[in-house]
């Protein structure tokens, strides 16, 4: 870990404030010394992060290290920006001017020495760390056998070791055999993908060596484990030796070339059986698959097991994946039984019945994955009585974790290895950028969905994430470069996918319990984070990330207290709760004590009841110069002072603030954001705001939301060439003509919302050559008027996936025109979308990819009918609030893809009719879920 913190403290260093500071005379020469004691220090740290589990001392030197990086990192910011902002003005204007200033804003005297002083220090560390066999190497090779090395060694695994408690693969191995033996053209490799503990290798030793049709098939069999440092000839004399076993004693006068010949010779002659066990990276399997036969017809096939997606798909086109899968409740309940509760339970109702309600609570820390659900039953088991149960209970998490008793009554037993030691082989796996990324995830509490957009800025903000391939001719966008390390974090089970948005890209993300408490052990071991929850601890320690879950009950426990290396500080606000008791002047505090801060994250921080105050955001804010992410979201923060010109750092600030009283109001917003060059991502006040704002100045800015159209030039928006997302809330005046005299097209855009003041005025219309100016948009929400025929030209926009009408007085010919835009995948008709229309038909080729419909508050609507072959891949549909509807859509019987119907506050004749029994009920009753509200 500390390699990932030294290389993301050197990629920080070459930031524009640091480069310019650089042509200081004298200072530029001392921080260029600082890097290359950071460059020369990182080959070294990759072999000391490999050996410190296993050496007190260097563990210990490894995080002096860590911490001396970031001392560094923190001296030369604060310096530059300090400079900076005491002479005002633009930042390039002040530096460039710098030379001749510095004595006169800061000593610099006193600066060049606080650097020299670390760099000594990194120069002494580096050479102490020679002195105990640490060596400087690059690239991904480890000298030695590390810690991880060993765990895997301890679980290699043997076909014949079967497992004799198995529940909920019969489906996946019927799967898999069929794969497997099937007399056509099939896939020479088959793969099984999935977390750690999944029961990828239980499922394919159950079709290796247990299953009749796979043992009638073929004819030789092979098993092999392969870990991450293996020996590529031996592991291909391995597998040619269990195929041939007459061969055994003269494979080791073989070289690698021959045995990859006799092996493909075979394969091709037999019908073989190949197991590669817990494969970890491309590079292990292109190694050995020279000795599998490539582009021929043969009939002996390859089982491939692995953590990682990438791995799994090597295989190509002709390759076949099957993810392995959680447990649900029922199977969970089934092999937890068949492990712990023994005959003589069965015959005692009444110890049967407790030992199966505790079970049941315990099965709730297991989240479904088989190995923990072994660990715990395998316990439980040794266990006789209800108490012992009950003692297990009481502190199950730890117990799932160490797989031990916890006065240490089985110390060495392996047949019950703890589930995090079997995850942290995936954790130690990860490249070290994405640790830092894993370990960040700590922050968010248990069974929280984690909004990836917001993910991404946080993780920015930190300086996990850089910059520096290109892709057609400039610098791949950092929130790109984000997104693709959560990818990878998927693909190795590492994180799992909440929900996809309209672009089937993921939304929303989550972590397993247990590699939750994976990664809030791994993040203490490294003094990563802490997390504060108040309902166990109130203690904080010096730590330089800080997830703090506050309540009602405990708000008023939480005081700041001085911390020179806090650098992130996120709020989780239990939303039942109202915080009377917050402190007026906390945020006072925060900012004296905590001047490091890049993250700050103050959500949901509010006050209710008739006498309640807003929360103050304190004048002194600007102080805090080193953020980057500023969210003050659904807090009821009411004042913003000028002050925050001074955060010229800051990527993202969010204001969507709550006014007194819980209401949505305007609240005025100081004209000082255009000097936030950095600004990637700006949130307004939901409802507008008083005041005018200049922000041509912010070239960086990617998501500009609830922006106020009195007040916007669109000339300006123009210049933003980075924006992807722009939310115009009010309208804009005169939007037609500027448009019409300026020509400009909005290429960039990829999200659009345009909304008119509510309530709607009749006699105002949608500006829709604004829409028709943004040719890329995939999303787009208009609330307001539209002119007749004004849709006609959105049927060629072939990225246009989502679609949100609200007010919009459509007639039946716009409706027309909605059926032929051809990747359109979501559509929400709103309140008043249309008017005055009774009836709507969908045409036999309408809608031909639209996978959601709602249909909500269409006062006049009485009959919608569906023509067959209309909507061919309609997946979800929502009716709701058309009180005039008399039932559900004819035609629906015909959309067999239909998998979830939603009724909500419509008539009780609406809803009798849907019933089982009712008049509609032929049209639905393919459809699996039904919900009413």
């Amino acid at each position: 870990m500390a390699e990932a913190v030294v290389s993301m403290v050197t990629e920080g260093l070459k930031g524009g404030l640091v480069e310019e500071v650089k042509f200081l005379s004298g200072v530029g020469d001392q921080i260029k010394h600082a890097q290359i004691e950071l460059l020369l220090m990182q080959g070294f740290l990759k072999d000391a992060d490999a050996k410190q589990e296993d050496n007190e001392v260097v563990r210990i030197w490894v995080q002096i290290i860590r911490d001396v990086a970031y001392d560094l990192e923190d001296v030369i910011e604060s310096f530059a920006l300090k400079v900076a902002l005491r002479r005002g003005g633009s930042v390039k204007l002040v530096l460039k001017r710098l030379a001749c200033i510095c004595n006169e804003v800061y000593n610099r005297h006193k600066f060049g020495s606080e650097i020299k002083s670390i760099t000594t220090k990194l120069s002494k560390l580096r050479s102490s760390l020679q002195g105990y066999n640490i060596k400087q190497i690059t690239g991904t090779q480890y000298g030695g056998a590390t810690s991880f090395e060993r765990q895997k060694v301890q679980r290699e695994t043997y076909p014949h070791v079967i497992e004799p408690d198995i529940v909920g693969l019969e489906k996946d191995i019927k799967i898999l055999v069929t794969e497997l033996v099937k007399k056509e053209k099939c896939p020479q490799v088959v793969s099984i993908w999935g977390m750690g503990g999944s029961g990828k290798t239980t499922l394919a030793k159950q079709v290796y060596g247990q299953n009749e049709d796979v043992k009638r098939h073929f004819n030789c069999f092979a098993w092999v484990c392969v870990s991450q440092q293996f020996q590529e000839k031996e592991v291909l004399e391995d597998i040619l030796t269990q195929l041939t076993p007459d061969i055994k004693d003269k494979t080791k006068e073989m070289n690698k070339n021959q045995i990859v010949e006799k092996l493909c010779s075979i394969q091709k002659e037999k019908k073989c059986l190949v197991v590669l066990d817990d494969v970890w990276t491309r590079n292990a399997w292109n190694s050995l698959k020279l000795g599998f036969p490539r582009g021929v017809e043969t009939k002996s096939r390859v089982l491939l097991t692995t953590r990682k997606k990438d791995v799994a798909e090597i295989a190509g086109k002709n390759g076949f994946v099957l993810a392995s899968h959680l447990l649900d409740v029922k199977e969970s309940l089934e092999l937890f039984k068949k492990i712990a509760i023994s005959g003589r339970d069965q015959t005692n109702s009444e110890l049967y019945a407790e030992k199966e309600k505790l079970g049941k609570k315990m099965l709730e820390h297991c989240a479904g994955l088989p190995l923990a659900i072994t660990v715990l039953a395998g316990l439980v088991a040794r266990k006789v009585t209800v108490e012992e149960w009950k003692t297990v209970y009481e502190n199950v998490d730890v117990y799932i974790r160490r797989g031990t008793n916890l006065d240490q009554e089985y110390k060495g037993d392996q047949e019950y290895a703890g589930a995090l030691r079997v995850l942290a082989l995936s954790y130690d796996d990860l490249p070290y950028r994405l640790k830092l990324c894993f370990l960040y995830l700590g922050h968010f509490p248990e069974d929280y969905e984690i909004p990836v957009k917001r993910l991404a800025q946080l993780w920015i903000a930190e300086g996990f994430i850089s910059s520096g391939s290109q892709r057609h001719g400039s610098v791949e966008v950092l929130e790109d470069v984000a997104y693709a390390c959560l990818i990878e974090l998927v693909e190795r089970c590492m994180v799992q996918v909440g929900t996809f948005g309209s672009t089937k890209k993921i939304k929303t993300c989550h972590l397993h319990d247990l590699m939750r408490d994976l990664c809030l052990v791994k993040a203490e071991e490294e003094n990563f984070l802490h997390v504060v929850n108040f309902t166990k601890a109130a203690t904080i320690p010096q730590v330089r990330r800080l997830g703090v879950y506050v309540e009602e009950k405990c708000v008023d426990r939480f005081a700041p207290t001085r911390n020179d290396h806090l650098r992130s500080l996120l709020f989780f606000v239990d939303p039942e709760y109202g915080f009377s008791k917050w402190k007026k002047n906390f945020l006072r505090s925060v900012v004296c004590n905590f001047k490091l801060l890049r993250v700050l994250k103050f959500e949901g921080i509010r006050q209710r009841g008739i006498w309640q105050r807003e929360v103050e955001l304190p004048r002194n804010i600007g102080n805090l110069v080193h953020l980057r992410f500023l969210s003050l979201r659904e807090s009821n923060v009411r004042r913003l002072p000028s002050s925050l010109g001074n955060l010229v750092c800051l990527q993202t600030l969010d204001l969507r603030v709550y006014g007194m009283y819980g209401k949505w109001e305007k609240i005025k917003v100081p004209n000082v954001i255009w000097k936030m060059k950095e600004l990637r991502h700006l949130y307004l006040p939901r409802l507008g705001y008083r005041g005018k704002l200049k922000l041509a100045t912010l070239g960086n800015l990617q998501s500009l939301v609830n922006v106020a159209g009195a007040d916007c030039d669109l000339t300006h928006l123009a210049e933003l060439t980075n924006l992807r997302k722009l939310f115009i809330a009010g309208g804009v005046k005169n939007m037609e003509e500027m448009l019409k005299s300026t020509g400009i097209t909005f290429n960039h855009l990829r999200s659009l919302y345009l909304s008119l003041d509510v309530p709607i005025d009749a006699s105002k219309v949608i500006p829709m050559n604004m829409v028709l100016s943004c040719p890329h948009i995939y999303k787009l929400e208009l609330i307001g008027r539209i002119r007749e025929q004004s849709l006609e030209g959105l049927q060629g926009y072939e990225n246009l996936t989502k679609m949100s009408l609200w007010y919009t007085g459509l007639q039946l010919e716009s409706l027309k025109m909605l059926e032929k835009i051809s990747n359109l995948r979501m559509l929400w008709l709103g309140r008043d979308a249309l008017e005055n229309v009774t009836k709507v038909v969908v045409s036999e080729e309408g809608y031909p990819n639209l996978e959601f419909l709602e249909l909500y508050g269409l006062t006049a609507l009485e009959s919608w009918r569906i023509e067959k072959g209309g909507m061919p891949s309609l997946r979800r549909l929502s009716i709701a609030d058309c009180r005039e509807l008399r039932a559900v859509p004819e035609g629906l019987e015909n959309v067999t893809t239909l998998k979830e119907l939603t009724i909500k506050h419509m008539t009780e004749r609406f809803c009798s009719r849907v019933g089982e029994g009712g008049e509609d009920f032929y049209k639905i009753q393919h459809v699996p879920s039904l919900l009413f509200t």
